[in-house]
């Protein structure tokens, strides 16, 4: 498909995680720096401000890796996924949409990818009197409170306790996503297979 650059030649760049969908930057490619991107697998933009070509983390090591790019119905504008080392902000926060100018993002899945940075970042550098390091230290704590969690959402399911059911819904994913942690187990290969199950792909 033909991409349609501005009259800058320009087009925008909207950079995801590839696991979580969290958005992490926003930047300005040109046609270089989208055949760069083709070409090595790490994202490129222009800058406007300093008018040359850059790779992403090439002074700071916070390099993208290309997971996939796709286009709008307009071609005007990419998507691209990615699997980040590091930070992508400059200012050494995971994303650059850091700040909430109206609303709230409470109820929405952004607590997700927190959340597994936190855990993972226990399992490097674990912290006295942590909660998340007791399980990790413990296989057969680890795996059976994924099952104790389990069986008290299947409970709350029973009644009429709202309030219950988010509650043990909220401590089955965690203690979930503290086993995946445990267990080395990639979220990228379960969302495929959920990918492959969806489309009707036989194994």
């Amino acid at each position: 498909m033909k991409l349609n650059f501005d009259a800058h030649g320009l087009i925008p760049v909207v950079v995801q995680d590839y696991l979580t969908n969290e958005v992490l930057m926003v930047a300005w490619a040109n046609e270089e720096a989208y055949e760069k991107m083709l070409a090595t697998g790490k994202t490129h933009f222009w800058s406007r401000s300093r008018q040359k070509l850059w790779m992403k983390g090439e002074t700071s090591g916070h390099v993208q890796d290309i997971v996939s790019i796709q286009t709008d119905c307009d071609a005007d504008t990419l998507l691209v996924r990615v699997k980040q080392t590091g930070n992508a902000c400059h200012l050494e926060k995971p994303s650059c949409f850091d700040e909430v100018l109206y609303g709230s993002t409470e109820k929405t899945a952004a607590i997700l990818p927190e959340l597994i940075r936190v855990i993972h970042d226990r399992k490097e550098h674990p912290q006295e009197g942590s909660y998340t390091n007791e399980l990790l230290n413990n296989e057969d704590k680890v795996l059976k409170k994924v099952i104790e969690e389990a069986g008290e959402v299947a409970i709350a399911g029973k009644g009429k306790d709202r309030e219950a059911q988010i509650w043990e819904a909220a401590d089955l994913i965690y203690h979930q996503l503290v086993m995946y942690e445990y267990l080395g187990l990639p979220l990228e290969e379960v969302f495929g297979k959920l990918t492959r199950r969806h489309g009707g792909a036989k194994e």
